[in-house]
């Protein structure tokens, strides 16, 4: 899932490099596809890996006259329902059509023959994307306009009409919390290989009796974080949205806090502001961008905010721990996971904290 990926640095994520043997497929047989679907393609077509940390492998296609990017199911077998990059397509089709940033789409394959697994080809947006929350490389004087931007697009998502726009389907409307409860914690409590977590148990039973009233439906996008956007090269305005594989259909209070979680994130973990001087840095406090985004959406608070980051620090630890018990069954032993897995003790007991902050 996406919400693995960590923040490890510019370095690590940004750029790209030769394919990596796992996922290479028939060039020829994409170009192929592309002369026939993609309109205005011409070849030669060299293709490239991004470095960042995808579930859904992800490629640089090279052509003399445009870039464009490729994002595929993984080969081989996948769990029923994951890497549905049919559903990234379709979201982003649906949301580039309101003047939403996202990329545009140029087409889906759905036939295995083509490449192994389904894909979809879409625009290479050129930008900026930080990786690290604190925004380094933009001036102390402009680093506002870039939350600022940050907490407008989200606020714009949530607005969206999505029976509008033929979204009516995308998932299920209303009662999101209990669903999504019950999903993880069905995860964390079937996965023996990752063991138990005494903050994990407390929340198990806390949560589903703590459900704020009032429900909303909106698109979310599931993992709104900077490094999942792209900014204009040089303005504080965000150009594209990207990696929609867990957007749905949802509460839109559950999808803020995930974003506004980075302010009590720890960095190392996924792109948090925990420990920042916030003042100094020039960034705006949480409190006051969780008023910006209510003034957007026509809000005077948001009751039980504490329940909403509790919330969105158990569904990071569930997934989490989902990683510690495939690296205890040797089906994900990259170091990679494993700083994943070291990592779930941390989000409980931060997912705990917050819990009792609501008390």
């Amino acid at each position: 899932m996406s919400a693995e990926t960590s923040a490890l640095g510019q370095d690590a994520n940004a750029g790209t490099t030769a394919v990596r043997e796992a996922y290479r497929f028939d060039e020829a047989a994409l170009a192929a596809w592309m002369t026939t679907h993609v309109a205005d393609y011409a070849g030669p077509l060299s293709v490239e890996q991004f470095k960042g940390g995808q579930s859904n492998p992800t490629y640089k296609l090279v052509t003399p006259g445009r870039s464009y990017v490729l994002r595929r199911k993984p080969p081989g077998e996948i769990l029923k329902g994951a890497h549905a990059v049919e559903r990234e397509a379709r979201v982003l089709s649906a949301l580039g059509e309101t003047g939403f940033p996202v990329a545009k789409i140029y087409g889906l394959c759905t036939d295995d023959s083509v490449l192994g697994s389904w894909f979809y080809v879409m625009e290479m947006v050129e930008g900026r994307i930080f990786w690290d929350a604190t925004f380094p490389g933009v001036s102390r004087d402009e680093r506002p306009a870039y939350f600022d931007a940050m907490n407008a697009t989200i606020a714009r998502l949530h607005g969206v009409d999505y029976k509008a726009i033929g979204l009516e389907d995308y998932g299920k409307p209303g009662n999101y919390f209990a669903r999504q409860i019950g999903r993880w914690t069905r995860q964390y409590l079937e996965d023996g290989d990752a063991g138990r977590n005494p903050d994990m148990d407390r929340l198990v039973k806390w949560l589903p009796a703590h459900i704020p009233d009032g429900d909303e439906t909106s698109i979310v996008h599931g993992d709104f974080r900077c490094d999942n956007m792209i900014f204009h090269p040089s303005e504080p305005r965000v150009i594209a949205v990207l990696d929609w594989e867990l957007s749905t259909l949802g509460h839109p209070l559950a999808d803020f806090a995930y974003h506004a979680m980075m302010y009590q994130m720890p960095p190392a973990i996924v792109a948090g502001l925990a420990g920042a001087d916030l003042e100094a840095l020039n960034i705006p406090s949480e409190q006051d961008y969780v008023t910006a985004y209510c003034q957007r959406t026509g809000r005077d608070s948001i009751p039980g905010w504490g329940f909403y980051i509790a919330f969105n620090y158990f569904r990071l630890a569930a997934i989490f721990h989902g990683i510690k018990g495939r690296v205890a069954r040797g089906t994900a032993a990259s170091a990679h996971a494993q700083e994943r897995a070291a990592s779930f003790p941390v989000l409980a007991a931060l997912a705990r904290k917050a819990m009792e902050d609501c008390r």
